[in-house]
């Protein structure tokens, strides 16, 4: 089983094999580099998130729309909310796709977007509903560093909320479409170079990956 993580190398567990994270620095961007990054200061999106609003996902694959719950999660809610109304998941990529159990993304596409929020964390959510399939929940690196990365179970994955993942929303509509999202390159990207170089480096080393064409809030 490929458990959700989110760090600066990758590593292999007996049990699951890891990889992702987000790779950060805050110090990257300034007060005057913030002028021309909406997206580098991640303390200007700390709003709190309606009780349940809705989220529609437009993919290279096709459409997706989530039910966001945050009464299951409400600092990953938060969080959730506040990267959608920026704007974030614009162009990024679905990076480690493993068909049948999971699909992870949340690295941003702009190395200086990326750099800012790696170190952006929020605390954990005690876990208030199981990862089945269809549930998003924040990947992280260990207790407490949740940031940007995001995983949809493929299957239920119940294992996962004994290790502290706590989904904050579910598929409500289009789970055929994330279903369908290339998973040819599984484990392949490597999360340092996408931190390193982003789209960039996607686009040219696994061209076939799917990627979030534009997410909103629904009306």
């Amino acid at each position: 089983m490929a458990r959700p993580s989110s760090s600066s190398s990758r590593s292999i567990s007996a049990l699951f094999a890891a990889a992702l994270v987000l790779a950060v620095g805050v110090a990257a961007c300034t007060a005057g580099g913030a002028q021309g990054c909406a997206l580098c200061d991640p303390a200007a999106f700390t709003g709190q998130a309606p009780a349940t609003f809705q989220v529609a996902f437009d993919t290279t694959k096709g459409r997706f729309v989530v039910a966001v719950h945050r009464d299951w999660a409400p600092i990953g809610a938060d969080r959730f909310y506040n990267l959608v109304k920026g704007g974030f998941f614009d162009e990024v990529r679905f990076f480690r796709v493993i068909g049948g159990q999971l699909a992870q993304f949340g690295m941003h596409g702009d190395p200086k977007v990326q750099d800012a929020w790696r170190d952006a964390v929020v605390r954990d959510d005690p876990v208030m509903h199981g990862n089945v399939r269809g549930t998003l929940s924040f990947a992280s690196r260990g207790p407490n560093t949740r940031t940007t990365q995001l995983f949809v179970n493929l299957r239920d994955n119940t294992a996962y909320d004994r290790l502290g993942f706590a989904p904050f929303a579910e598929v409500v509509s289009g789970m055929d479409v994330v279903d369908g999202l290339f998973a040819g390159y599984e484990e392949r990207p490597e999360q340092p170079l996408i931190d390193e170089e982003g789209n960039e480096y996607l686009a040219r080393e696994f061209p076939n990956l799917d990627y979030v064409k534009k997410a909103a809030i629904v009306p």
